[in-house]
């Protein structure tokens, strides 16, 4: 039977950066990952956009606006280092028509609140940081916006946690747990604390260790299309004023670290929880829970729910994802997006007594276990700053 003093629970990018933070500061435990993949990031950390977010989106009050900024800036420092290529390119935030400049000019408070370089634009002005883009009348630009793919952030981060001293162990899945005790698919490990940072299935870990008991996952698939342009053929991000009262920030244009671009995400509901393709990790199971859960969100919801489904259903469609982006920039066709990138699930925490998404990071805990259950966007921009929260959380609980 294997001990340890610490066991994290997945190994994307945020129990990647909680399991060094442990061990950045109790140095001589012993700090146990378990991945059930054969690497780590297999899931939403590798899949995701690779944006490193701002911060002018999220209201003053949330944790997210407290770590993006911070988040921004030491994930920008730490792909410096590690010499991963970034591309600064910013980001445009444009408006369709009148009824969007009230949003906008929210997200203008909301920026200057949370201390982020942020730029009003004329529509003139914006034109001169991307010539084919499209507004009404003005615009927003962050300059502190930038792209990498995160795939290469999540391997450098393991390389590191390894070199440091966290023990990864790839193939070991959670299966259940009995006091102090975890049992995984191969083996029984008896830790001195659990970190919980198993995103799709960060929920159902959470309620046998008597949490969670309000909230489950609800999985959305995110899809991006991508150009056949050069690089270069667009300069910056392009961005939707987004519907604030969501969490989804709409389809947009993202460069890549690379200078190629695509347009999306999608924010389609998934069918269960590891849905990316086909029938692939299909689990009749998760299919009638997350079927059934979708259902009941159809009346009562404190969200439109049923709008929200058909829309991005919608965007299964090549012509509708480019005809949502054409509004954003000149010379979109569709025979310039031809190929779909591979899919990710952003596994958003749904308050099931309120039928409410989260909109901020959830965490729960106590002085055995730690639970973090609602991680989506910008956490991986957040993950440096926020594990650090969520082990100054752990030592509280501790003490």
């Amino acid at each position: 039977m294997l001990t340890c003093d610490f066991l994290v629970i997945g190994g994307g990018v945020i129990g990647l950066s909680i399991a060094r933070e442990l061990k950045a500061r109790h140095k001589h435990t012993r700090i146990i990952l378990i991945e059930k993949e054969s690497s780590c990031g297999a899931h939403a950390s590798g899949r995701n956009s690779g944006v490193l977010h701002a911060g002018f989106y999220y209201s003053p009050d949330s944790l997210k606006a407290k770590f993006t900024r911070l988040g921004n800036e030491q994930l920008t420092a730490y792909c410096e280092e590690k010499k991963i290529p970034l591309n600064r390119c910013g980001k445009l935030v444009v408006a369709k028509n009148a009824a969007d400049l009230p949003s906008l000019d929210e997200l203008v408070k909301r920026g200057r609140a949370n201390t982020i370089e942020i730029h009003e634009l004329t529509e003139a002005e914006a034109k001169q940081i991307e010539p084919r883009v499209k507004t009404f009348e003005r615009a927003l630009f962050s300059p502190r916006t930038s792209t990498v793919n995160p795939q290469q952030v999540v391997d450098a981060m393991q390389r590191d946690a390894m070199q440091e001293g966290v023990e990864i162990r790839f193939g070991t899945a959670y299966v259940s747990r009995t006091d102090q005790e975890v049992r995984t698919n191969s083996e029984t490990i008896t830790a001195g604390y659990v970190v919980n940072a198993a995103g799709l299935y960060a929920d159902k870990i959470a309620i046998d260790y008597g949490f969670s008991e309000k909230y489950r996952i609800l999985p959305f698939k995110g899809l991006y299309l991508y150009s056949n342009e050069p690089p270069g053929a667009l300069r910056t991000n392009i961005y939707p004023v987004p519907d604030l009262r969501n969490p989804f920030l709409g389809v947009h244009f993202t460069i890549t670290a690379d200078g190629k671009a695509k347009i999306g995400p999608t924010a389609i509901p998934a069918f269960w929880r590891e849905n990316y393709e086909g029938l692939r990790n299909f689990k009749l199971g998760e299919m009638m829970e997350v079927a059934g859960r979708g259902l009941g969100l159809l009346t009562n919801a404190q969200f439109d729910y049923r709008r929200l489904a058909m829309e991005e259903i919608a965007k299964y469609s090549r012509g509708r994802m480019v005809a949502l982006a054409s509004v954003l920039a000149e010379g979109v066709t569709e025979s310039n997006y031809q190929k779909w990138g591979r899919p990710g699930i952003r596994a958003q925490l749904l308050d099931i007594t309120k039928k409410k998404l989260e909109m901020d990071f959830v965490l729960e805990g106590d002085h055995r276990s730690m639970h973090v259950l609602n991680a989506v966007s910008p956490a991986f921009t957040c993950s440096l700053p926020f594990a650090g929260h969520v082990v100054d959380q752990i030592e509280q609980h501790m003490a």
